[in-house]
């Protein structure tokens, strides 16, 4: 994947008395590989129809429709329409980089920051 056209999605971040949710727009013929996470938290689709694919499981939905996620999940998804999925996790920080640090697992192959932006010293090392 990391050698396939990279694209930066629009992400939207929310913040509530101890909860963090991301809201990424996920264009019409995207795929995206997500981060392992340290933490059990929700998944929603909120609109649009995806194939999901982790470990043993491959499922396509139309949102709106909300998973619990357990920890060590990974994720491709696949959108056929244009669509929006969140995550919603359980936090007290505020900064990107914190949260990122608390619920997600360490990778030096990420492409993408804390924020969903392209990481381009990485793309320019692969090639």
């Amino acid at each position: 994947m990391s050698q396939m056209p990279q694209v930066t999605l629009e992400t939207k971040h929310y913040f509530a008395d101890g909860m963090y949710c991301r809201e990424v727009f996920r264009p019409s013929g995207c795929t995206i590989v997500g981060k392992v996470h340290k933490k059990e938290h929700l998944y929603i689709v909120a609109s649009g129809e995806v194939t999901i694919v982790g470990d043993g499981y491959r499922e396509t939905v139309v949102g709106p429709k909300v998973f619990v996620s357990k920890p060590g999940t990974k994720r491709a998804v696949y959108a056929h329409t244009d669509a929006v999925c969140m995550t919603v996790h359980r936090t007290d920080q505020t900064d990107l980089d914190e949260i990122e640090k608390e619920i997600i697992e360490p990778d030096e192959k990420a492409l993408f920051d804390a924020s969903n932006r392209l990481i381009t010293d990485r793309l320019e090392q692969k090639a």
